[in-house]
């Protein structure tokens, strides 16, 4: 009985730990994109993947920066531990007091410490400062590595070997290095592997186009889980797994009957040590030959991009690429609030940003931002002069941006899941619809939802009537299924919500996906909201930025932009191009006046009002 019930542990335990790893897996292969539904076997995220030159990318910084990292780490902390091991008794404790802290520290403290060490130094975020603040918390690990085995060696044999003539270092590399070998490569394998499964430290560090596995990740999960994400993770744990097995199997050394052979064969490095280090060099080395394989010539022009997720071709990139000969670093973001504290430390020069509306109006009323030189924009005639005209709320003389997208924000309902006519935001506080209501991750927008419902300004700084607002998203907070931002169109296209707040250009897309999607514009107003290209101040290559905005209001290339992110464009010479009529006249991402009523567009309200607005917005999620 006991037998049984404990194998019927085991097994529970065993589901529990590796039931999500086989549906991930089992993920890879589905032809749909949908978690919801088997599309059939394939292998063409696994090929996407491979061609997926982001992806690769950080694939290579991950093995590069873990190795390097790891080399260096392993030597400063082994020539460290050789000297705090030669120190007196009571030093010694507090030296390793001191390097036990980092360990026990919390890494969102050593990522944000670091971060600011390097700001204050003026580093310039990127590839180097990964590398270094790597190098920092890996040392700790290579001391804790190496110690244990300096205080196993016999000084007395040391100091025969000196006697016997043998120089300092012949010493040491004779008679000490053999004996802490095994330390030295176990705090190697653990730097590497810390290295490799960092998250908090290199988000904090890192600076624009550079990417590790794991915020490549976290970026792709904050948009939407895409299949190659399913099957990168099924590869790496088919890679950890295989060395696993390799390290396990291998043969143990036979006992050795005479004393002498015995203790040569401890001075020797265990196999089951050898294979892992070597498999660690051999796969950074093929990272490293496939980087230098797939890099084409790079020119001295650059221009830095920083954008929304999912919010320009691809392709557009590639094209300004080739026939500008300037090389492009694209950097996305989620939200306003979190491209912003980016923008204001200027830790990283940017050369062109896509802000909304209102956040055009705090970095200009704080001077982050570039008067465009608009002999470098011609094309800026193709733009309607309609947008043109309402930029004016938040840039008054039409100096500092250039409508790149616009839209409304509204309700997305599944008609099969709602039967209920939809014409108002009190449909999202309806009981009857919990655990099935997507909100957006935006501190203005889902207050704007809640302003509206009550019938004030979403620009409202009346304290009461934010108050209200706080307490209605509060109360509404238990039947919402997920505050997401991009997720929110897998979510309603896989039929896991029935209510979703979404933008209108998402909405045409989903419609596009599942055909039982509808989206509506709520009789209390919302938000008639632009997304616009700014320079900002401490832009280093502002003609390549003018360059850049001149190439995308480009008629054609608008229209590609157009196509790929389904958001209404504000350029007059693309939507002409439009061969669709219904989507060309579509009310969703084109509306009348009338569709508008009690509609606005967000304004800055100060540093003070805004602090107050995140204050609300973290008292409604902490709840």
């Amino acid at each position: 009985m006991k037998k049984t019930a404990r194998n019927i542990y085991l097994a529970l335990i065993l589901i529990l730990m590796y039931a999500p790893i086989v549906t991930l897996m089992i993920l890879s292969f589905n032809a749909s994109k949908s978690r919801s539904k088997w599309g059939g076997f394939t292998l063409q995220w696994y090929s996407s993947l491979f061609r997926d030159d982001a992806i690769m990318s950080a694939l290579y910084n991950t093995l590069v920066i873990a190795f390097l990292s790891a080399i260096l780490a392993t030597l400063i902390g082994t020539c460290a531990s050789i000297g705090i091991n030669s120190m007196k008794s009571r030093w010694r404790t507090v030296f390793m007091g001191v390097t036990n802290i980092p360990i026990l520290n919390s890494d969102i403290v050593t990522g944000i410490s670091l971060m600011l060490l390097f700001i204050a130094c003026r580093f310039t975020l990127g590839f180097s400062t990964i590398l270094m603040a790597h190098i920092t918390f890996n040392i700790p690990y290579v001391i804790l590595s190496v110690m244990p085995k300096l205080k196993q060696t016999n000084k007395s044999t040391y100091e025969a070997a000196r006697d016997l003539g043998a120089g300092p270092f012949q010493a040491f590399m004779k008679v000490v290095f053999p004996d802490i070998l095994p330390g030295v490569l176990s705090g190697f394998l653990m730097a590497f592997t810390m290295s490799l499964d960092d998250f908090i430290i290199t988000h904090f560090t890192k600076g624009p186009g550079v990417d590790t596995l794991s915020t490549k990740i976290y970026s792709e999960v904050r948009k939407g889980i895409r299949p190659e994400m399913y099957a990168l993770s099924t590869l790496l744990f088919l890679s950890v797994m295989v060395i696993m097995i390799l390290v396990n199997s291998a043969p143990k050394e036979p006992d050795k009957k005479l004393s002498l052979e015995l203790e040569n064969e401890k001075k020797k490095l265990p196999l089951r040590q050898v294979i892992p280090a070597a498999l660690v060099i051999l796969v950074a080395g093929a990272g490293f030959l496939f980087h230098l394989g797939s890099k084409g010539s790079v020119s001295d022009e650059k221009l830095i991009v920083y954008n929304w997720g999912e919010y320009l071709d691809p392709e557009v990139i590639d094209i300004f690429e080739e026939e500008t000969g300037i090389t492009v670093t694209y950097e996305e973001y989620e939200t306003n609030e979190i491209m912003y504290p980016k923008i204001m430390s200027k830790a990283i020069a940017y050369d062109v940003v896509c802000p909304s509306d209102y956040m055009i109006q705090r970095m200009r009323e704080n001077d982050l931002l570039a008067k465009i030189n608009w002999d470098n924009v011609p094309n800026i005639k193709n733009i309607d002069p309609t947008y043109m005209e309402q930029s004016r709320s938040f840039d008054p003389e039409n100096e500092y941006s250039v409508p790149y997208c616009v839209g409304t924000v509204g309700i997305l309902y599944n008609k099969t899941m709602v039967k209920e006519k939809v014409d108002s935001w009190d449909i999202l506080w309806d009981e009857k619809y919990r655990d099935s209501i997507l909100m957006q991750d935006s501190v203005r927008d889902a207050f704007a939802v809640a302003l509206k419902r009550r019938g004030y300004s979403l620009n409202s700084v009346v304290v009461d009537e934010l108050i209200q607002a706080t307490d209605d998203l509060i109360a509404q907070k238990p039947l919402v299924q997920a505050y997401v931002v991009d997720q929110v169109r897998d979510k309603m296209i896989g039929n896991e919500a029935a209510l979703g707040v979404i933008y209108s250009g998402e909405a045409l897309y989903t419609q596009r996906e599942n055909p039982n999607l509808e989206y509506v514009i709520p009789k209390e107003g919302t938000n008639v909201w632009i997304d616009s290209w700014v320079i900002p101040s401490n832009a280093q290559n502002k003609e390549n930025a003018e360059k850049f905005i001149n190439f995308l209001c480009r008629p054609d290339i608008a229209l590609m932009n157009f196509e790929y992110i389904t958001y209404a464009t504000p350029n007059k010479a693309a939507r002409d191009l439009i061969e669709d009529d219904s989507i060309r006249n579509s009310r969703v991402l084109f509306p009348e006046a009338e569709d508008l009523k009690g509609s606005e567009t967000f304004q800055f309200l100060g540093d003070e009002a805004d602090s107050y607005y995140n204050e609300l917005w973290n008292k409604v999620k902490s709840k």
